[in-house]
């Protein structure tokens, strides 16, 4: 009876080794981000090296910024990596995140048909080169998806003191990929992240019309998920994560990732 009862104990405690073994093995966070760090290959660059420094693999959920809130208000991701600063600021000040830090930047630009036909490309401001679309009733495609890109367009089509809409302007409900796609095949003007523009492949007929502006200043911004609120998330490892993109060498293998000899985002974190 005695030895019975050991081989059970024996037993059950295997099962709870392994258990343990496995729970340890899955050492993986989910990030909610945007299609704009997915599509540019950014993550494939960067989050190896992250995995091989750690131990930590990272599971992306690439959708619109609005989207990702949305994902990390209910608890279905571990850390946030966005580009709405404002939304951002937000996010935590509402009790859902507890920092939220500089990491990258790049811009948007404005593409377009190669034969311009607003005349954009001798623009002097960004607002002046959509009211000239805007004047133009020129197709312009939207991603219309409460995207961070989509959240700028709007705010830029505020500042220039238009409200699009009317048949020109197509509101996609699609991620930024998509919708240079489609912007492609309707000879339309479109608001892009530079880095999904340069990974782009499939331009046809579209071109880079109009940048530089300081008002196509694009800052992403990665942001921890409070425990208190959803206590089952990966916290600790999240955490390492964060702490990890704001590091030398997170920032360095930021810097370091290229498309086609370009440098697409820029490294901006800060003590």
């Amino acid at each position: 009876m005695h030895k019975t009862s050991t081989t059970l104990t024996a037993i059950g405690l295997l099962s709870l080794s392994l258990a343990a073994q496995a729970q340890d093995g899955e050492r993986y966070i989910t990030l909610a981000s945007t299609t704009s760090t997915e599509n540019s290959g950014l993550f494939d660059a960067i989050i190896p090296q992250f995995t091989e420094a750690t131990g930590i693999d990272v599971r992306v959920v690439a959708v619109g910024t609005g989207q990702a809130f949305e994902i990390a208000r209910r608890g279905d991701a571990d850390s946030l990596l966005v580009h709405d600063t404002v939304g951002e600021e937000r996010f935590v000040e509402e009790g859902y995140g507890t920092e939220r830090a500089d990491v990258m930047y790049n811009d948007f630009v404005i593409i377009g048909p190669g034969g311009d036909p607003a005349g954009i490309v001798d623009a002097e401001t960004v607002a002046a080169a959509l009211s000239l679309i805007a004047g133009a009733e020129a197709p312009f495609a939207s991603r219309g998806d409460d995207s961070g890109t989509n959240r700028a367009e709007l705010r830029l089509w505020e500042a220039a003191g238009v409200e699009p809409g009317g048949e020109w302007y197509r509101e996609l409900g699609s991620g930024m990929g998509p919708t240079l796609n489609t912007a492609a095949g309707m000879d339309a003007y479109v608001m892009s992240d530079r880095a999904t523009w340069v990974a782009f492949d499939n331009p046809q007929n579209l071109e880079l019309l109009f940048e530089g502006d300081d008002a196509l200043f694009n800052q992403y911004g990665s942001v921890l998920i409070d425990p208190e609120r959803h206590p089952y998330l990966k916290y600790d490892l999240a955490a390492q994560w964060h702490e990890w993109l704001l590091s030398e060498a997170g920032q360095q293998a930021i810097a370091d990732f290229e498309v086609k000899g370009q440098q697409l985002f820029f490294p901006n974190a800060t003590d």
